[in-house]
């Protein structure tokens, strides 16, 4: 018995001793698969990484995060240096800015830095943890200031990257200037996504904000109270179709000294087949990849690819059409000092047969919808401009009104927008 557990003794003992260098090695071929996937992902961030010196209870290297705008096509670039340590089962990787520019953070935050984090372990965890503590900075010269709160920011990858956790604690900040005045109270953030197929990712997420002022010289200040947006994304029992739901809610607005609220508005998509949805986010991408390359690129190549990637996504709005679908606002409702609007937005598009679906050319034909939205009449009155818009459309009785208040009624069928009784055809966009 004594002679079995010296064994197993000096087995564990081995495990201990080569464990981390297994470790190190599988840490920097998961770098290295990650680095190629964020790159091949999406246009706008390109990861690099150099200089891997991988030892035995530990690693450091160094790399550049480029940064495109979309726009111009401008990249601005960003060096950054990591230090790894090994462990039985996984490893944590710190990074940092380069050692030239510490003299540059210290200036902004003198007592302690900023801090990111990448924890791995070798059943494909990962869990990436970013502090930023408080700082308060003052320009003398041009009287500018900003404080920013202590905050936090962790998401926790399983699955191999199949799930997701995050979680951001912002507890506020205020920017100063001499004609500007903005703060930010209580930001939070909550998500949790899962992967479906393809670009289709399911789940949950809350996003809150206190508060948001914005105060300028000669412009009315403006304050916003309790803004909270909650969404959900979840496929049919079969799972080839998913739904969404998003709720966005503010509980006032406040415009100098008047306040009003409280605010809502609900969206919604529903029945949409996961291939074609699948389909559809991929062209996109490709679309925007295109339009972010074309910046010193083939133009003719790039436009071949902009139409290649435009038929992909014509084909995948027929087929999601050809399944049916319906989206749009069931509820909108904006608090004002005179009244509610009120209002709901829906459009829906039926379920084909097989015959049906072979002989349909565009989306539109099949569309329909309706649209009732209505406005207090003395919102009209108390502000001119908005009034010169509203009142021709009143004359063609585009607009109709009920007692106090002002009524738009609108129905989508056989590309047509039938308004209150006048008949407008749409053109074939899709």
């Amino acid at each position: 018995m004594k002679k079995q557990w010296m064994v197993a003794g000096v087995a564990v003992l081995a495990v201990g001793v080569v464990a981390p260098w297994a470790v190190g090695y599988v840490t920097e071929q998961q770098w290295q698969s990650v680095t190629t996937e964020v790159n091949a992902a999406q246009p706008l961030f390109h990861l690099e990484t150099r200089d891997y010196n991988r030892g035995y209870l530990g690693a450091e290297f160094t790399g550049t995060l480029s940064v495109q705008n979309p726009d111009t096509g401008e990249e601005h670039e960003f060096e950054y240096q990591a230090r790894v340590s090994h462990g039985v089962t996984g490893s944590l990787l710190d990074f940092s800015p380069p050692d030239e520019l510490g003299s540059k953070v210290e200036e902004i935050f003198p007592d302690e830095p900023p801090r990111l984090t990448l924890e791995t372990r070798l059943w494909g965890t990962a869990i990436v943890e970013l502090t930023v503590p408080a700082v308060s900075v003052i320009n003398e010269e041009t009287g500018e200031s900003f404080d920013l709160s202590e905050s936090y920011g962790r998401a926790e990858i399983s699955d191999n990257g199949s799930s997701a956790d995050v979680f951001m604690l912002w507890p506020g900040a205020v920017i100063r200037a001499p004609d500007l005045r903005i703060s930010i109270e209580d930001f939070r953030l909550e998500q949790t996504m899962a992967h479906l197929t393809g670009d289709v990712w399911l789940g949950e997420g809350d996003m809150s904000l206190s508060g948001f002022e914005l105060a300028a010289r000669d412009e009315p200040r403006l304050r916003l109270d309790d803004f909270a947006l909650q969404s959900e994304t979840y496929t049919d029992d079969d799972g080839k179709s998913i739904n969404s739901e998003t709720l966005v809610t503010l509980e006032t607005m406040a415009v100098d000294d008047e306040s009003f609220g409280p605010h809502r508005m609900e969206f919604v998509f529903s029945g949409l087949d996961v291939q074609s949805w699948g389909d559809l986010t991929s062209a996109l991408t490709d679309m925007q990849t295109a339009a972010v390359s074309a910046s010193g690129g083939d133009s003719r190549a790039v436009m071949q690819q902009q139409m290649a990637s435009m038929n992909r996504i014509n084909q995948a709005m027929l087929g999601l059409a050809g399944e049916g679908f319906s989206f749009g606002f069931p509820e909108l409702t904006f608090a004002t000092p005179y009244g509610p609007i009120e209002g709901e937005i829906m459009v829906q598009h039926p379920s084909l047969s097989d015959d049906e679906k072979d002989q349909m050319m565009m989306v539109m034909q099949r569309l329909t919808g309706n649209l009732d939205v209505s406005m207090p009449l003395a919102l009209v009155e108390q502000y001119p401009d908005l009034g010169m818009q509203v009142a021709p459309l009143i004359k063609e009785g585009m607009v109709e009104q009920e007692g106090d208040r002002l009524r738009v009624e609108g129905t989508l069928e056989d590309l047509a927008l039938d308004i209150n009784g006048n008949l407008i055809p749409l053109p074939p966009l899709f």
